[in-house]
């Protein structure tokens, strides 16, 4: 993994090679960002320019040995601790017993989330973590020479799971052995002790720029530049979300929600109910893409009435649709109403009552809203 695969995170980027070239780059860092921001990715590829024989200022080479070692997660001086449960009953959950099968999952997956991990292993309901025993063989590990006479480097991937047990690791942070980096890579630091944090140097992932998500998205060759850019907005900064909804979202959505917003304001029964009919028969991803878009570009109504002067980003086709969506004499109340209308069915879907049925009811309701009429109980 090279800084140039990791999608957006510029910044970030920038200021870690600016402090290894300052040469005051820190013992204990902490790579912070919600899901899909690339923190694990980001961390890979620290640890390849780390070990390189050969990087420029900018990236590792990618052709060294150590780059190769690197690259399969098979050098002898970078560790990994990870999330793990117990591989059968009264033995302890240690990541060495899954590191060929976390070798396997972050080659092929390394925008996963540990929700993927944990069933890649077979966790099922089982609460993965990281135990007092891991711990204390990271410590172990780390007060070792290294193998290859350079640098270690050891990765600890959600220390959200560590809980108290971290305090083992206070000592080891604190003042590691000399040439050792630890790396964590979180998500949440609300959920890391207090202890850890203050002893890290933390660096923030930001979302990723719908821009650099399309960008990836075409250059990976999994969308056109049109679906591209509807994922990436869907996304809302999330490279991981952006892979799922390309993977589903196999069709353009647009056409068909400007013929179901016509369909809508026209107050048009039959074209609704064909609408409904034909969803009903999408996979329930697809459905929740499709109610997930209408959302988004009800979102950017919202904002141009507000913010006229600001072009939405979107394709032309998609932006001009949103611009007179908001033009229309329709109550924000409205627009908030129909969001509404949309999220609860999203979660009716999730939860799978019948997609049909939901559809057509959100769609009726939404008819009444943009009327602003009262629907009648029965």
């Amino acid at each position: 993994m090279q800084f140039s695969n990791i999608v957006g995170q510029q910044s970030a980027k920038q200021g870690l090679l600016n402090m290894w070239q300052s040469g005051h780059f820190p013992h204990a860092l902490l790579l912070c960002g919600n899901e899909g921001t690339g923190g694990l990715p980001l961390a890979l590829a620290l640890a390849q320019y780390i070990f390189c024989e050969a990087k420029t200022a900018t990236d590792a080479c990618g052709h060294c040995p150590n780059c190769g070692k690197v690259s399969k997660l098979e050098h002898a001086d970078l560790h990994f601790s990870f999330p793990s449960i117990p591989p059968k009953p009264g033995v302890k959950a240690m990541s060495r017993h899954f590191i060929k099968d976390f070798r396997e999952y972050v080659l092929q997956t390394p925008y996963g989330t540990t929700y993927d991990w944990l069933q890649f292993i077979n966790a099922e309901n089982k609460q993965g973590n990281i135990t007092a025993e891991e711990c204390r063989e990271i410590i172990d590990t780390l007060n070792l020479k290294s193998y290859e006479g350079g640098k270690k480097i050891q990765i600890i991937w959600r220390p959200e799971y560590l809980g108290k047990e971290g305090n083992i690791l206070l000592k080891l942070i604190e003042e590691p052995p000399a040439d050792t980096i630890l790396i964590f890579v979180a998500e949440n630091t609300e959920d890391i002790l207090p202890t850890i944090l203050s002893r890290t140097q933390i660096v923030r992932l930001a979302p990723v720029p719908e821009q650099d998500i399309a960008n990836a998205l075409m250059q990976r060759g999994l969308a056109d530049d049109r679906k591209a850019a509807q994922v990436a907005h869907l996304s809302q900064g999330s490279f991981t979300e952006a892979l799922r909804l390309a993977r589903h979202a196999q069709n353009d959505l647009f056409p068909d929600v400007r013929n179901y917003f016509n369909a809508l304001f026209t107050n048009n029964g039959i074209a609704i109910a064909k609408w409904a009919e034909e969803w009903s028969k999408a996979g329930r991803e697809q459905q929740k893409n499709f109610l997930h878009y209408i959302i988004q570009l009800l979102e950017q109504a919202i904002r141009v009435r507000y913010l006229p002067q600001v072009p939405p980003a979107l394709p032309q086709e998609e932006g001009q649709f949103v611009q007179k969506l908001a033009a229309m004499q329709v109550p924000l109340e409205v627009f908030a109403s129909m969001v509404k209308l949309i999220t609860d069915t999203i979660y009716y879907i999730e939860r799978n009552a019948h997609s049909k049925t939901q559809l057509h009811t959100m769609s009726i309701k939404m008819v009444y809203a943009v009327q602003n009429r009262v629907l009648p109980v029965l």
